[in-house]
């Protein structure tokens, strides 16, 4: 990762939990000179220490990135200590569930860039899905923002913040949808004969696989199943249960991810 900006005037990654280490292990592989990067976490894991990075260190005096990675309910007592670096051209990128733009502008200025994602939990494997957004200010920020998320996965734009709800139903909450998927496959195997850890084993390498396969193939999803299911084979008899337009699947995951939406609609009006 090669950023003129960032290496001459630093990074600052404010929180490193999961999330806040994952991104740092990508920029650091990336080439992201250790040296350029401050951290500010309460309780620094190990690993972190372990970097060569700036840990609870003299901040810069104008860092290029300030990178919000800690939890929404720690965002009243973090914010004001680099409240400082706002109105200037230090670019603040916020990975913060359910926090708007208007709620950072309000606390460093709407003249100030600010970027806000919305990663997803297999960032840690470096396989997540980033949605972007910014302020009128940030907007020529988002290329820089880019960079650095993809550090972690796929990025995306979205039009604006009003998606971003809908962006949290689909893939910010939605690995969680399909490690259910997986518990209660691996459970029907289990009804089925199966020994426990088999039908785990099995339902986490098919769904693995399977998203793999969605990923790299040229075929719509639709035409991938299609292309498995054999008239009145085993595929259809199953894809009766789950395409049922009351019980299965089209009813079942719409209503999730509207639920999850509607949710996250609340959480931002606080």
């Amino acid at each position: 990762m090669q950023d003129s900006r960032i290496a001459a005037r630093g990074l600052l990654l404010l929180g490193c939990g999961k999330m806040g280490s994952a991104m740092l292990a990508g920029w650091l592989e990336r080439g992201l000179p250790a040296s350029s990067v401050w951290v500010q976490d309460p309780a620094p894991s190990p690993w972190v220490q372990s970097t060569g990075v700036h840990v609870n260190a003299v901040l810069p005096a104008g860092p290029a990135i300030v990178l919000i990675a800690v939890k929404p309910q720690m965002m009243g007592d973090a914010l004001p200590a680099i409240a400082a670096f706002g109105g200037g051209d230090t670019v603040f990128v916020s990975v913060a569930a359910g926090t708007p733009l208007s709620a950072f502008e309000d606390v460093f200025g709407a003249a100030t860039p600010i970027v806000r994602a919305m990663p997803n939990t297999p960032a840690a494997v470096g396989r997540g899905i980033t949605a972007i957004c910014a302020n009128a200010a940030g907007q020529a920020a988002l290329d820089e923002a880019e960079m650095l998320l993809s550090a972690v996965g796929d990025v995306v734009r979205l039009e604006g913040e009003h998606q971003m709800d809908a962006v949290t139903g689909v893939s910010g909450s939605g690995p969680a949808y399909v490690f259910h998927m997986i518990e209660t496959l691996a459970a029907g195997g289990v009804a089925q004969g199966l020994p426990g850890d088999l039908a785990m084993q099995l339902a986490k390498a098919t769904v693995a696989g399977a998203g793999q396969l969605a990923m790299d193939a040229e075929e719509t999803p639709a035409q991938l199943r299609v292309n498995v299911t054999s008239p009145n084979g085993t595929t259809q008899a199953a894809l009766e249960v789950l395409m049922d337009e009351n019980a299965g699947f089209p009813n079942l995951l719409p209503r999730a991810v509207k639920a999850a939406t509607e949710r996250s609609k609340e959480l931002s009006r606080g």
